[in-house]
């Protein structure tokens, strides 16, 4: 077969790779100085997969060689392949369909300067090779990685070392409150974000990480325009940033509410589902669609290819369980806030206000929401969000929803404040 050909003339002609296998691949290509100087970011420009059931190759195509690393995760099984300073720019339909070992694969910013390809695969495999061949004869840069088939028991006995929360001294994640300032923090938490596009809407080129951005730095801008606020964002431009940070990061800053931004989609046969919603925190999911949403989002960890399967347990629910109590009453006022003063510019699902085990609304100390705004599925829904209209409405709403939950906390001193380090759960970065 030609793709058998080729894999065999691209494998000679990388013979001074090393074929790695096993727990961390990091490989330096070239000896120092034989690397082009970078003039700015790798480009990606295509990318194939060819191969089948018993050995796969990923080939992309880039305007410069880079180093890589490459190491595979468990349950479920992926192949992680890390490369540093490198934008995508490939075909809208990359990485969506998959063939032999890799059912999809999906890239993005996981960090500045630190690019990722994630392959979601349909068996454990071997990593044969990982290596970038230098440009030659007219020919891009390509970056290779094979795969081949393996049982899983060899798979677990390399697979690497999960991404761990290792917990951190108690003074290394301080409270930050501007000194003077007391205009309460606002963390507006845009969804998604880099390698983890959210939910996709193909036909209309829509993606949640983008939208909800274009969004939340709109919301920013108008509670800053009031002089009464210091909003924070958790991401402002195309990066990922993880479940646990985007809380921390409220921790961090004393935040007095946290509201993350998102927009779902649903399979066909829910097209007709339409409407924004508010969820906040429970132990138990309102509905089902609650829970299916909440499991959804509490995997994008998983998506970006962290495991934190061994993470320590969450211990805020013993350490801070009147806080936490506390703490929910004041997300549901402003739940309740929220719904009331977005029901006028927009459509509402029909149960607006849900509730379920958000990670990311977790902050014992926080008051915190998960605002969908709607279906990426529904046309009509689709139309209003990415409407500039209907946008400005919306903030504007939610604006007059912020104002009007902080007036009936006043005095100050009745609504939650952000717990003292020395008593903060902290479990460090990712």
């Amino acid at each position: 077969m030609m793709w058998r050909e080729g894999w065999r003339r691209a494998t000679v002609h990388a013979g001074f790779c090393a074929a790695v296998a096993g727990l961390v691949l990091s490989l330096a290509l070239a000896a120092p100085g034989s690397v082009q100087a970078a003039d700015g970011p790798a480009v990606a420009t295509d990318a194939r997969l060819a191969g089948d059931s018993e050995r796969t190759r990923l080939v992309m195509d880039l305007s410069r060689s880079v180093p890589l690393g490459a190491f595979t995760l468990a349950d479920p099984y992926r192949v992680v392949v890390d490369v540093p300073d490198t934008i995508f720019s490939l075909p809208s339909s990359a990485g969506q369909d998959g063939r032999g070992l890799v059912s999809a694969y999906r890239f993005g910013l996981f960090a500045p300067g630190k690019a990722r390809i994630v392959m979601d695969l349909n068996a454990p495999v071997t990593i044969d090779k990982a290596f970038v061949l230098e440009p030659m004869d007219g020919q891009p840069a390509r970056l290779v990685i094979d795969l081949v088939k393996t049982d899983r028991v060899s798979f677990l006995k390399t697979v690497a070392a999960p991404v761990r929360q290792v917990p951190q001294a108690v003074d290394a994640a301080p409270v930050i409150i501007s000194a003077g300032d007391p205009r309460p923090v606002i963390v507006i938490d845009p969804g998604h974000g880099g390698i983890d596009s959210g939910a996709v809407n193909p036909a209309m080129g829509v993606t949640e990480k983008e939208l909800v951005l274009k969004i939340a730095m709109l919301l920013r801008d108008k509670l800053n325009e009031t002089g009464r606020y210091r909003p924070l964002m958790t991401r402002e431009d195309d990066t990922y940033v993880a479940l646990g940070q985007r809380v921390r990061t409220a921790q961090q800053h004393g935040a007095r509410l946290f509201i993350s931004l998102h927009a779902d989609s649903l399979g066909s046969r829910d097209g007709d589902v339409r409407g924004a919603t508010i969820y906040t925190l429970s132990d138990r999911a309102s509905d089902a669609e609650a829970q299916r949403l909440a499991d959804s989002e509490n995997k994008a960890d998983m998506i970006a290819g962290l495991d934190l399967s061994e993470e320590p347990a969450d211990v805020a629910g013993i350490l801070f369980d009147l806080a936490q109590r506390e703490t929910r009453n004041f997300s549901a006022h402003f739940a309740r806030t929220l719904a009331g003063n977005v029901g006028e510019a927009a459509r509402m699902h029909k149960s607006p206000l849900k509730s379920a085990g958000f990670k990311v609304l977790k902050a014992p100390d926080v008051p915190s929401v998960l605002f969908e705004l709607g279906y990426l599925s529904s046309r009509r829904d689709l139309e209003l969000m990415t409407s500039e209209d209907w946008q400005a409405k919306v903030t504007t709403a939610m604006v007059a929803a912020i104002e009007a939950y902080f007036a009936a906390q006043k005095p100050l001193e009745s609504a939650p404040v952000a717990t003292p380090a020395a008593m903060a759960p902290t479990t460090g970065l990712p």
